[in-house]
């Protein structure tokens, strides 16, 4: 099939996308549109909940498996945007839209580059393509739902916004619930225990705390205290103040390692992880895909920013069309070019990996 006729193909559907709500977990519309997209070009495919997937027509159980994914669903919009965030609209080669640099056209740049190959026989590898559900929320009906339904995968492109260079790391995510306690009383008397106050050398240690190790490719751990809570009247002293802290590790820890560091060292009363399973991820630089995607002109590059990498066992690239600075951000565009270039490079990179 033309790659040309499926890039504008790939554009119409991502208009289309943008101008269908699809908050994390609140996909089922964009989910007809996906679905849509395999009917026009009469590829077989399920949908389990908001997750639409497909495998090549010659599918062998005796060759690797490549997934393909990028999601579907959406942050709510910026509170500064200026435009419709549910208005597709093209203004000097940008089209505007929520959703529509992150992911939208890495996802409809993945639908065209499936397509395309979709029909080829005596292919390496067999394709396998996940237009999946809650990335942004982290959900449990996304991705991660679907490892256990979908063939056994043994290396993944995940579609997010890299300028289409590629991220062959990618940091994870911890989250912790960190409470200061202290003495709860009036404000009119004294108070030597007020938790407010222990809080400021908190702050301070979280702020120059460092962790020892580093990465060649996504340097240091970052934590950043995100959140302060306490107190529900002027003159009450809280008992206790509450913070979050937002800890992206590289993959020189564990997830369990960096929990275990803080608890053991951080001056609160308790320090607990939402969640450990949001883990770091990377490929190696001489993974073919890599290799095929260096010859080509594409640089390599660690990610600080979270995907459904996260959820992977497997090495896995994040590579894709757009800018993740511009993700989650007021009057979000992707270039209609970024998306031309998006697919041309995605079909030149499997030309040479899958061939």
């Amino acid at each position: 099939m033309e790659l040309e006729k499926l890039t504008n193909e790939a554009i119409s559907l991502l208009k289309r996308l943008i101008e269908t709500p699809s908050f994390s977990s609140e996909e089922d519309q964009t989910a007809v549109l996906i679905e849509n997209w395999f009917k026009q070009f009469k590829i077989p495919f399920q949908r389990t909940k908001n997750n639409v997937w497909s495998n090549n027509k010659y599918f062998d159980e005796t060759k690797p498996t490549l997934l393909l994914n990028s999601h579907h669903d959406t942050v709510k919009p910026n509170s500064a945007f200026t435009k419709n965030p549910f208005e597709a609209n093209v203004e000097n080669g940008k089209l505007f839209g929520l959703g529509s640099n992150d992911a939208g056209g890495c996802l409809v740049s993945l639908m065209a580059t499936f397509t395309y190959f979709f029909h080829q026989k005596n292919l390496k590898y067999n394709l396998v393509i996940v237009a999946s559900a809650e990335e942004e929320s982290s959900g449990e009906d996304g991705l991660n739902s679907m490892l256990s339904i979908i063939p056994k995968i043994d290396v993944a492109i995940i579609g997010e916004p890299t300028l289409m260079n590629l991220a062959v790391a990618e940091k994870g995510l911890v989250v912790f619930d960190a409470v200061v306690e202290g003495t709860a009383s009036h404000a009119a008397h004294p108070n030597n225990n007020n938790p407010i106050y222990k809080t400021i050398e908190v702050l301070q240690w979280f702020k120059n705390f460092r962790f020892e190790k580093t990465s060649s490719t996504l340097g240091d751990v970052k934590m950043t205290v995100t959140q302060i809570n306490s107190g529900e009247q002027h003159n009450v002293v809280p008992a206790h103040v509450d913070l979050v802290i937002d800890v992206r590790v590289n993959d020189a820890y564990t997830n369990q390692e960096i929990a275990t560091i803080l608890q053991k060292n951080a001056p609160c009363t308790k320090i607990i992880p939402r969640s450990l399973k949001l883990n770091s991820s990377a490929i190696s630089v001489d993974h073919e895909l890599v290799k095929a995607g260096i010859e080509i002109g594409r640089k390599t590059y660690g990610s600080p920013t979270l995907s459904d990498q996260s959820v992977l066992t497997c090495q896995s690239l994040k590579l894709g069309p757009g800018d993740s600075t511009r993700s989650h951000s007021a009057d979000e565009f992707i270039y209609l070019a970024e998306i031309e270039e998006g697919i041309a490079i995605y079909v030149e990179l499997l030309e040479k990996v899958i061939k």
